[in-house]
C-alpha cells in the first residue's frame, strides 16, 4: 500500500510565502504524475498545479507566476512553493499522485492516491 504524507501548511500573512511538501511511501515502482489540488469554502476542489514524470507542468490561472511545483524523483516527494500569497489562496490543499506498484510477481497496477489535506490560511 502507498501513503502520501503532507506537511507545510499553516497561517501566513498576505504577501508572505509557504512551501508544502508531499512524500509518497510504500513499495513503489514509479510515480507517473504528481499534483496539488485545493478546496476553499463554498467552492469545488480545483487543480492548482501538476507535474508529469517527463517534467511538464500545468498551473491554474489564478496562481501562475506565484506558485511553483517541483519533484524529487529519488525521494518520491513533490513540493509546492507558494509566493506572494493572497487571502483568496486560503483553502485546504491536497496532494495527489499516480503511483505504480506491484500487483503480482508478474504484473503491476497504477492508481491515484490522495493525502489527507493541509490547511493554508492567508489572513492579516
Amino acid at each position: 500500500q502507498v501513503q502520501l504524507v503532507e506537511s507545510g501548511g499553516g497561517l501566513v500573512a498576505p504577501g508572505e510565502s509557504l512551501t508544502l511538501s508531499c512524500a509518497a511511501s510504500g513499495i513503489i515502482i514509479s510515480i507517473e504524475a504528481m499534483g496539488w489540488y485545493r478546496q476553499a469554502p463554498g467552492k469545488q476542489r480545483e487543480l492548482v498545479a501538476s507535474v508529469t514524470s517527463g517534467g511538464a507542468t500545468n498551473y491554474a490561472d489564478s496562481v501562475k507566476g506565484r506558485f511553483t511545483i517541483s519533484r524529487d524523483i529519488a525521494k518520491n516527494t513533490q513540493y509546492l512553493q507558494m509566493n506572494s500569497l493572497k487571502p483568496e489562496d486560503t483553502a485546504v490543499y491536497y496532494c495527489n499522485a499516480k503511483v505504480t506498484t506491484a500487483r503480482t510477481v508478474r504484473s503491476s497496477v497504477t492508481r491515484d492516491y490522495w493525502g489527507q489535506g493541509t490547511q493554508v490560511n492567508v489572513s492579516s
